[in-house]
């Protein structure tokens, strides 16, 4: 068994890696100018939907059902990621944007939400039965950082969806910024 704050760190350390993970493919897509397909948003979403059941435990103290969410965000997540690989899985298939160390961003997204199901799997197995009146923890300055990096990872890739899509449906192939580019008008 491991203790309630090693349990509420580990789910803090979580909020952090789901925060590099976007981070990541934030600055992939400034820098290197490739921006997120539709499948790919939809990762970006499962990402941030994986990140409830963390906050949750950094915010009210770890539980069982925060786990659950969590793993039924990653299994949706995982969906979405698999639908990709396999629109890319044919020979000859270049992919969609550049490899990264090897792998495309979408196979590296199903790779992170299966070791997160096995991460919440675990913990589940490992943590102490939930019993009545628990202290609730608030995480300390780790949680609230890890919470806070992941919020706003949250407004950025929003305000970012928002600028390259507009007001319409993403284009498939998304080569410009829709808001920030004049119309032909």
């Amino acid at each position: 068994m491991i203790s309630r704050s090693l349990e509420t760190t580990l789910n803090a350390l979580a909020l952090l890696a789901i925060a590099v993970v976007l981070g990541v493919a934030f600055f992939d897509q400034l820098v290197n100018g490739e921006l997120p397909c539709p499948l790919c948003l939809l990762q970006r979403s499962g990402f941030l939907l994986l990140a409830i059941g963390p906050v949750l435990s950094v915010a009210r103290g770890p539980r069982a059902s925060h786990y659950g969410v969590a793993i039924l965000a990653g299994l949706l997540g995982a969906g979405f990621a698999m639908r990709q690989i396999l629109l890319h899985i044919a020979p000859g298939d270049a992919g969609f944007g550049a490899p990264f160390l090897g792998l495309h961003f979408y196979t590296w997204a199903f790779v992170v939400f299966v070791v997160a199901i096995a991460a919440c799997a675990a913990m589940l197995i490992l943590r102490a039965p939930d019993e009545a009146g628990e202290a609730v923890s608030g995480g300390g300055t780790l949680g609230r950082v890890a919470v806070l990096l992941v919020i706003l990872m949250a407004g950025a890739n929003a305000m970012s969806t928002v600028l390259e899509c507009g007001f319409a449906t993403c284009p498939d192939d998304p080569q410009t910024y829709e808001l920030l580019t004049p119309s032909a008008s």
